[in-house]
């Protein structure tokens, strides 16, 4: 990965006390930015901290050094240096005096892209989410400078505040072929933005922090045309965009929709819901979290219907690792939490079949043997690898179970899923569920389900009304887990190393699905005699019986039924 920074020009700016420091600094190439306020010490900024560079006070006579050293501020308190990428950004006082200067290091990193190449290659428009500074404009202007040069494409970049192409008349080299159009006033980047479709036939239209309704409502008007987009706006996840009224407009919009009242009770939901108004701008949303780790969503309409419905989506997580190759993860989104699960295990699940005591809970008698064979990891990715993860992230996908929810509401149940930390997935395919959980009055007409659950043999849990302790009794039924209330599975899994978990969940999936679920006895892999002690721990807490056989290095548990 090559590196382009021109930092002796961003130097050559600063006065004598802040500079020195700096030329010697063992950092200096990693330098993210230089601070001077009036009245404070100079602060430069490093991905691993700030630090002061000197025990001196900035003064009027040290900014005035500074800004005559650069070109003019625009509308938005920003400059820059001829020929550079570099940003220097001006905090004024109520008269308009520049009181504080956060001079930022522009840098053209060559190769950071190479994490989506092929997704260029496929000509979608791209939107990049982020929060400042992780990276957003470096990696616009790289897919500038690939597209133009690389891939021949005619690029126009709408470059706001010089950020992208550098401060000037000339572009900085790092866009290679690609155009520039400057904007004399933020305010007016929109109209900039249709210009440039209007006057110069790009295939391509690069922008760079789309932030108002106007910049918005002009990026749908470009893709309409048929241009490519490739934009960034501040975000951390797609979900922000959904609950941003401003931007909303990127990826489709949103409406509220009431729906009948048989259509509301189908879908297992309020009569007032909220759907995708149009098709969005864009096709393809990244959200980079770090320089090296960015989540995809391939397909930014699915997606945001996925996100609605408020059902757990899969993406992909693509991460550039040292050797230079890439790094791609199958990851299950959680949008409610804004968490990231990554799918480790894929276990078969059993559940026990049997007649429940509680009047308002019914088992359907119909054997199961679902597995997760139609997960979507199988045949989404291209290349999926297991890696480190917590304990929390291990318990929840090694166990999950896929439920299907039939005139109940889904809002409900999710809320009881998530309140209680449950291992389930709430899906609105039957043909993914391993489990049916019903209305039993609403279910006993409903010969085609019946016909589809026995088909698949799938279980059916029926339940006398819909509410939250009926839901909560049945969930807990579903996954067997009443007899073992009394622990807590997180706190046994905190701390614990990656082989320590993978032991902790063989000994947990083995009691629960054959000593318990079928009453028979089963032998453990061979383990060694620390992972063996907490094994036992385990099955103590499940009040059974084991024992140790075998010889070393063979030595391992077998757990009998009580």
């Amino acid at each position: 990965m090559l590196i382009a920074d021109d930092l002796a020009q961003l130097l050559e700016i600063l006065p004598d006390f802040i500079r020195h420091p700096l030329e010697v600094h063992a950092d200096r190439k990693s330098l993210i930015e230089v601070v001077m306020d009036l009245g404070r010490k100079p602060e430069a900024r490093f991905p691993k901290g700030p630090e002061y560079l000197s025990s001196r006070i900035i003064t009027w006579q040290d900014l005035d050094y500074s800004i005559k050293r650069i070109g003019n501020f625009s509308g938005d308190n920003r400059s820059g240096i001829e020929r550079t990428l570099h940003r220097i950004s001006s905090i004024r006082n109520r008269q308009g005096s520049i009181i504080g200067l956060t001079c930022r290091v522009g840098r053209a990193v060559l190769g950071t892209i190479s994490i989506i190449r092929d997704l260029l290659e496929k000509n979608p428009s791209i939107l990049l989410l982020g929060k400042p500074g992780v990276g957003k404009t470096t990696a616009i202007r790289e897919i500038a400078r690939v597209l133009a040069d690389e891939m021949e494409k005619r690029v126009v970049i709408i470059d706001t505040s010089n950020e992208i192409a550098g401060d000037g008349d000339i572009p900085h080299p790092a866009i290679g072929r690609a155009r520039r159009m400057q904007v004399s006033r933020p305010e007016l980047q929109h109209q900039v933005m249709i210009e440039a479709v209007e006057n110069h036939m790009p295939e391509v239209i690069i922008i760079d922090e789309i932030g108002t309704e106007l910049e918005a409502l002009a990026a749908r008007t470009i893709a309409e045309r048929g241009v490519q987009l490739v934009g960034t706006a501040h975000g951390n996840y797609l979900d922000s965009l959904i609950k941003n009224p401003i931007l909303s407009d990127l990826i489709g919009g949103i409406q509220y929709v009431t729906l009948g009242d048989d259509e509301a009770k189908r879908r297992g939901s309020q009569k007032s819901i909220l759907e995708r108004k149009a098709s969005p701008a864009f096709q393809v949303a990244i959200e980079i979290h770090d320089r090296h780790s960015w989540i995809v969503h391939e397909s930014v309409g699915q997606a945001v219907d996925q996100l609605l419905q408020g059902v757990n989506l899969w993406v992909q997580r693509r991460k550039l690792i040292s050797s230079g190759s890439i790094l791609i993860q199958c990851e299950q989104y959680v949008p409610m939490n804004f968490v990231s699960k990554t799918s480790l295990y894929n276990p078969k699940i059993n559940l026990k079949n049997s007649k429940s005591t509680d009047p308002t809970l019914n088992i359907v008698n119909s054997q199961v043997s679902s597995s997760f064979s139609k997960n979507p990891s199988s045949t989404k990715w291209h290349k999926i690898y297991a890696v480190s993860h917590s304990s929390k992230s291990i318990m929840q996908d090694a166990f999950s179970i896929r439920v299907y929810v039939y005139y109940i509401n889904i809002a409900q149940v999710q809320m009881i899923v998530n309140s209680l930390y449950l291992p389930i997935i709430i899906t609105r395919d039957i043909v993914q569920a391993d489990v049916i959980l019903a209305l039993r009055s609403n279910f006993k007409h409903n010969t085609k389900l019946k016909q589809i659950a026995k088909a698949r043999q799938i279980t059916i849990y029926t339940i006398y009304s819909g509410t939250s302790a009926n839901i909560k009794r049945a969930l807990t039924k579903i996954l067997n887990i009443s007899q073992v209330s009394n622990y807590n599975w997180d706190l046994i899994c905190k701390n614990r190393t990656l082989t320590e978990l993978k032991t902790l969940t063989e000994t947990r999936i083995a009691i629960e699905k054959i000593v318990n679920g079928k009453k028979q006895s089963v032998e453990l892999l061979p383990r060694n005699v620390n992972l063996r002690k907490l094994q036992h721990e385990l099955i103590n807490f499940y009040n059974l019986r084991s024992r140790s056989f075998g010889e070393e290095p063979n030595r391992r548990l077998k757990i009998y039924p009580d």
